[in-house]
């Protein structure tokens, strides 16, 4: 069986609390950059750009995680103000795909946002390409703009995936797929 192939059909995601370290080196990042932004791209755009949480970056977004969620929550436990602290804490690499899409006079603002989200399933795929696991996750903090805001990401911008990477022990449990027959029409 063809390499791709065999990866396509064994790739599973892998939680955050599950991975540890090492991330990648800094230039496996750069290969896992580089292969994420081969996708397609309509107008050559680009539409989409990234952001790097590793080290102590990681712990300063949980920060501001758990800062804006206890503003929001002030009767919440301290268990759930440390786990909004640590969102970005658990992976030892999370990289932010943001989607940049805007009006233009011939490329469909869709056809941007759908270009934005090959990048993280490129990203995905390359990370387990190179023996990492991955997974893609947004979650309230992606949809919120007071931590937006506070990560840099502007009005304009919108979240694809935070893309968490780092090592995972063992195998990981399949989610059931979904069968042709229920999803396949012939025109």
């Amino acid at each position: 069986m063809n390499e791709t192939i065999a990866l396509l059909r064994t790739r599973r995601s892998a939680p955050p609390a599950a991975m540890t370290g090492p991330g990648p080196a800094p230039e496996e990042i750069e290969v896992l950059l580089t292969l994420a932004a081969r996708v397609p791209d309509h107008g050559k755009l680009a539409p989409w750009r990234f952001i790097l949480f590793e080290g102590a970056g990681r712990a300063r977004a949980g920060e501001i995680c758990a800062d804006v969620f206890s503003k929001a929550h002030p009767d919440e436990d301290a268990r759930r103000i440390e786990a909004e602290k640590n969102r970005f804490s658990l992976a030892p690499l999370v990289v932010g795909v943001i989607s940049r899409a805007a009006p233009h006079p011939k490329i469909p603002e869709w056809e941007q946002i759908l270009s934005a989200g090959a990048v993280c399933m490129n990203l995905m795929v390359a990370a387990n390409a190179l023996g990492f696991a991955s997974v893609w996750l947004t979650g309230w903090y992606a949809y919120d703009r007071a931590v937006l805001a506070r990560l840099g990401i502007a009005e304009n911008e919108r979240v694809a995936g935070f893309i968490h990477i780092g090592h995972a022990e063992g195998p990981r449990e399949d989610r059931v797929r979904p069968r042709l027959a229920d999803i396949v029409t012939r025109f």
